[in-house]
């Protein structure tokens, strides 16, 4: 085994070119692997950790306290299908009046639902009171907010505040706790809420099968069987929640796997390239081995060992790479993410770590092993005479054949010597394909962001946002009232168009958690290209709302719903339209809808678009100067999730490209060595260093059109398998006009980025080639 590793270590000391390649093709493959294995893992870890620890409600049931009772909800529990419950719980709903919540910091004015519970334990639900204590007396309350810095303690922590509500004592914050199941916004003692006066029962149910929304709806018909009609007002999944917090990193999930995936079968074929050419190449190598007494077997090992040293090393360096890039990549995508009131602290696995460092090396070596194979059925004099022997095939006849076209003889010498190895070719060829591939799949993705984020920015294409005064902590009111104000903006030069937008909170009855409403005036213009389905409200009581809304509220467009505000005025709202970007707890409607909720509402933001041309930072110093309670403020014309994916993408893209054209610099780098003495006799005839590069660029710039024109197929194939993958998993619609990327000259260039990936990848060892003298290149043979 000495003499083995002696000699495994020997080649890879003298190999250097190729030892370099594989251990950068397995450093970019482990480093690709770890972040789309991270990934995957951090969408459903979390929550599925923290789910299971807590005792999470899979259903929250809320239901009629006017048609059922709370002994009839007590004896669901027993129902076949319930492995626990927790309730019924009295819950009613009260309005947090605004001078409260603006002492609260992640409060908001309007509806609150309080639900009537005797301890934060229990078999279902377990919430996480994180500051101060339970509310067990009269006139205590505990809010569900999420444990942040300064929410404990200090001057801005809700503890000891007061929550005024008229005709009745007030409530004082005794307690801060968070509900992974989002089940309630506040818990009074079981005696207090009946000062509230509830009108409904909430039921909390975990069920023995509840891996699929075909059994969560199962079990709820289950347990609501029996009771009188209408009985059940509304329930929501724990798989809803569990959609929603997935949906921004799931956006990323389908297209970092493709990128895994192509990733990892260019590693193996340039792999397999590479060591089949070392194979090829060393010939001789092995036939002095076998002649010093080496065993097939130890022949084999030695080239399995040659190959593994690299690979190792830079499958190591590879992981720990994978693990810096994943860590920032990860916090970017669940940026303000939380699992009910619980933040995400994303990590990846120790599983992804392990899996990238021991698979890459498993890969390479299988990958080494068919032509490793070859070398150990050689026997020493056929090595010997085949490494010195000048190799003939195909070639010969191809460039005869080649002789009657009208090109430059270094053309048509490289355009037929790519056939004298027709398994590296195919094997080249295939390394350029998965590269131009992955360049199409990624031009297209990007595209599709971009375009999505443009869209998706709440403010349109308003170039700036002017906020009210006393909208944010140490501002000054301004000067002018609404539509003072709305006038005022209208009349600064190089305005084209104003849009006044303001909001009021509401609830959906049945639902613990409230919607906020925005209504916009005026200013058609300036609303953003975000629309993916139906209509814009054009009348009252027409709303438009996200796709993660839509999935959240179980709704579909068209269906109708009653809305209810804080001081208990009720609506009726038509959803007609699924628009982009927008939180699952937003709508968005005309300013009828608004009045008709909150009649005294008030604009609090004014969107505004510029005349082209138009000066930004003069626009803004005018408005400060005209009222200093207004707040300019310039909009950003992209997404954070565009910029977090285009970004990816465009980083994975260059790294798996600079993979494919080393595969193409390393199949140059073997046919120049083994075409040392056609070379010598070609330069010895009259042949250029120039046509010398000419002819080894030419040969691959011909494998790299093959590689284009079967690559872009297959990245367009993919990109039309990935789009409604994301779609499903971030919950939205990407409208027709943002997946309409590919055109005949986008096409075009994607061609022929397989020939640059190709020429690339051939112009070094070409022109290292061309500058070898005659009389060297001889007398190395």
């Amino acid at each position: 085994m000495t003499a083995v590793w002696r000699a495994s270590l020997a080649a890879v000391r003298r190999r250097r070119l190729q030892t370099s390649v594989i251990a950068v093709v397995a450093l970019v493959s482990s480093m690709a692997l770890v972040v789309a294995l991270g990934l995957l893992d951090v969408v459903s870890g979390p929550f599925d950790q923290l789910f299971g620890r807590v005792h999470g409600a899979h259903v929250i049931a809320t239901f009629d306290a006017t048609k059922v009772s709370g002994a009839q909800l007590a004896r669901t529990a027993h129902r076949p299908g319930v492995r626990a419950s927790a309730g019924p719980f009295p819950q009613a709903v009260i309005r947090m009046p605004e001078n409260a919540a603006s002492e609260m910091p992640g409060m908001a004015p309007g509806p609150l639902t309080v639900v009537g519970r005797a301890d934060p334990g229990g078999p279902v639900d377990r919430l996480d009171l994180f500051a101060g204590h339970w509310a067990t007396g009269p006139g205590q309350i505990v809010l569900s907010l999420p444990d942040a810095p300064g929410m404990g303690s200090g001057p801005h922590s809700p503890l000891g505040k007061r929550i005024r509500l008229p005709g009745q004592r007030p409530l004082t914050v005794v307690g801060l706790a968070s509900s992974l199941s989002g089940t309630a916004q506040g818990w009074v003692s079981p005696r207090q809420i009946t000062a509230l006066h509830p009108t409904a029962y909430q039921m909390l149910y975990r069920f023995d099968r509840a891996t699929t929304p075909r059994q969560v709806a199962a079990d709820t018909a289950v347990v609501s069987a029996g009771l009188p009609s209408g009985a059940m007002v509304a329930h929501q999944s724990y798989l809803t929640l569990k959609a929603q917090i997935a949906a921004d990193p799931n956006t990323f999930v389908p297209f970092l796997t493709a990128f895994g995936i192509l990733g990892l079968l260019v590693a193996i074929l340039i792999v397999g390239n590479v060591v089949s050419g070392a194979v090829v190449s060393g010939f001789r190598h092995i036939g002095v081995l076998k002649s010093l007494g080496f065993t097939p077997r130890q022949v084999l090992a030695v080239y399995l060992v040659m190959v593994c040293v690299p690979a190792t090393a830079g499958t190591v360096v590879g992981t720990a790479l994978g693990g810096v890039v994943a860590r920032p990549l990860l916090h970017q995508v669940f940026q303000g993410a939380q699992l009910g009131t619980a933040n995400v602290a994303p990590t990846v696995g120790s599983w992804a770590y392990a899996t990238a460092a021991l698979g890459t090396p498993v890969t390479v070596l299988l990958a080494a092993l068919i032509p490793a194979l070859r070398a150990h059925r050689l026997s020493a004099a056929r090595a010997v005479s085949a490494g010195s022997a000048p190799h003939t095939g195909r070639a010969p006849a191809v460039q005869r054949w080649l002789t009657g076209v009208r090109l430059p003889r270094p053309v048509t010498l490289g355009l037929g010597l790519p056939l004298a190895r027709p398994g590296r070719a195919l094997l080249t060829v295939a390394s350029v394909l998965l590269g131009v591939a992955t360049v199409t799949f990624a031009t297209g993705l990007s595209a599709t962001m971009v375009r999505y984020g443009h869209a998706a920015q709440d403010f349109g294409k308003a170039q700036s946002t002017v906020w009210r005064g006393q909208t944010r902590v140490g501002q000054t009111a301004p000067h002018h009232d609404d539509a003072a104000t709305q006038r005022l903006l209208r009349s600064l030069p190089h305005v084209a168009d104003v849009a006044a937008v303001g909001f009021t909170n509401a609830r959906i009855p049945g639902r613990s958690e409230g919607v906020a409403i925005q209504g916009v005036r005026g200013g058609r213009s300036t609303f953003p290209d975000s629309l993916a389905r139906g209509h814009w409200p054009h009348r009252p009581g027409e709303v438009v709302a996200s796709g993660r809304f839509l999935a959240k509220q179980g709704l579909r467009l068209g269906d109708s719903f009653s809305v209810t505000a804080a001081d208990g005025r009720q609506e009726r709202a038509t959803l007609v339209g699924e628009i982009l970007g927008t939180p699952e707890n937003w709508m968005r409607a005309d300013w009828a809808t608004v009045t008709a909720l909150a009649p005294d509402a008030q604009a609090n933001q004014y969107w505004v678009r510029l005349s082209r041309g138009a000066d930004l930072d003069a626009y803004t110093r005018a408005v400060r100067a005209a009222d200093p309670g207004l707040y300019p403020e310039r909009n950003t014309t992209l997404s954070a999730d565009a910029v977090t994916a285009v970004g990816s993408a465009s980083a994975l893209t260059l790294m798996l490209t600079l993979v494919a054209t080393m595969g193409v610099f390393n199949t140059v780098v073997l046919s120049a060595r083994e075409r040392r003495r056609d070379l010598g006799m070609l330069k010895s005839i009259g042949m250029t260093p120039r046509q010398v590069t000419v002819m080894m660029v030419v040969s691959m710039a011909g494998l790299g059109l093959l590689g284009g024109i079967l690559g872009l197929p297959l990245g367009v194939a993919a990109y039309h398998v990935v789009i409604p993958m994301t779609e499903h998993a971030a919950q939205l619609t990407f409208p027709a006009r943002m997946l309409d990327v590919w055109h005949p000259g986008s096409m075009t260039l994607m061609v022929l980025a397989g020939v640059a990936i190709a020429a690339l990848g051939a112009v070094i060892p070409a022109r290292m080639a061309a500058r070898q003298t005659i009389a060297r290149v001889l007398r190395t043979e």
